[in-house]
């Protein structure tokens, strides 16, 4: 009977869901169609400037139960509806998020790309306001446009898609370490904070377990942090070093991945995956290190304070005017 009953609480918290997304549609169409008025009224020259104020104030006056309809607003309605209007292909995406969430997208995005970008991980993650202000402020767009992610060749075969899923480098800082930190000081700051770890790993990965025990023979070995990835379908093993890569890491992390995949591994589940995360790493180093390694493995550097993401436009823009 309790199966039942569940199956009820799901469908009307399914249609509860449905509802609110409807609800939000509309109210971004209204915003869309009354920036759309205000711009064309002003295009044509019908309007002035003083004429967004007498409208907020007749809308004030007209009807008092209508919030959200200041002339500051109004001007924000028309400031979206003429940042979309030449993107058909945008237009939709801005309709499945949150007023307050287009409106951080609108405000701290300059380029139709970077748009582009956070609309459709917006939607994808369903970030809070919180979550997507966090993520611009740590140049998620920036970072995933410059990734050099090092993957080895088995990892590259196995998941193609591999870097829409993973990073080249992390950003902690909410973990607040001090530069000279432990790798235990490192761990337990991932577990106590591990609601912003996912937020930085992608919604996509369940956190299974700290301190993973595995036993080989009669041996017992620790996996730092160990995950579920639910696109990918497969173990990810997270190995923390508070210092640089050294190419012997890498065999610590393949014995894993063997012991995950021979004992821990489902039928239906894809080959686990090794994530070394370091604090810091020599590119060309790494890229020998994983040029002959047989496992799905990657390299990735961790920082523990907000990127300058000046800085990181600026390489964005570089690498840009290299392309073309």
């Amino acid at each position: 009977m309790n199966q039942q009953f569940s199956e009820i609480v799901q469908l009307i918290r399914q249609s509860r869901n449905n509802a609110l997304k409807a609800v939000n549609t509309e109210l971004i169409n209204l915003y869309w169609n009354i920036g759309a008025y205000i711009a064309k009224q002003i295009d044509n020259a019908n309007w002035g400037q003083s004429v967004v104020k007498e409208l907020a104030d007749f809308i004030a006056h007209k009807e008092p139960e209508l919030k959200g309809f200041s002339d500051k607003n109004l001007w924000r309605m028309k400031q979206f509806y003429e940042a979309y209007k030449d993107f058909p292909k945008l237009s939709p995406l801005v309709r499945e998020i949150s007023w307050t969430n287009n409106l951080i997208i609108l405000s701290r995005t300059k380029t139709k790309e970077e748009k582009e970008f956070y609309l459709n991980i917006c939607k994808q993650e369903n970030y809070s306001k919180r979550e997507l202000d966090r993520q611009i402020s740590a140049g998620l767009f920036e970072r995933t446009m410059l990734g050099n992610t090092k993957l080895s060749p088995v990892l590259r075969e196995l998941h193609p898609n591999f870097n829409n899923s993973f990073k080249d480098a992390y950003i902690l800082e909410f973990l607040n370490l001090k530069e000279t930190h432990k790798e235990s000081d490192l761990q337990k700051g991932l577990i106590k904070q591990m609601k912003d770890f996912v937020l930085e790993l992608g919604k996509d990965f369940l956190f299974i377990s700290e301190e993973y025990k595995i036993q080989v023979g009669n041996s017992d070995f620790y996996i730092d942090l160990l995950f579920y990835h639910r696109g990918l379908q497969c173990l990810v093993a997270f190995e923390l070093k508070a210092d640089k890569f050294k190419p012997e890491h890498l065999g610590q992390l393949n014995f894993y991945l063997e012991a995950l995949d021979r004992d821990v591994k489902k039928q239906n589940e894809n080959p686990s995956i090794g994530i070394l995360l370091c604090k810091d790493k020599d590119n060309e180093v790494v890229e020998y290190a994983l040029s002959r390694s047989l496992s799905p493995t990657m390299v990735s550097e961790y920082q523990i304070q907000l990127p300058d993401k000046k800085l990181l436009q600026q390489k964005l823009h570089e690498l840009f005017e290299e392309k073309n």
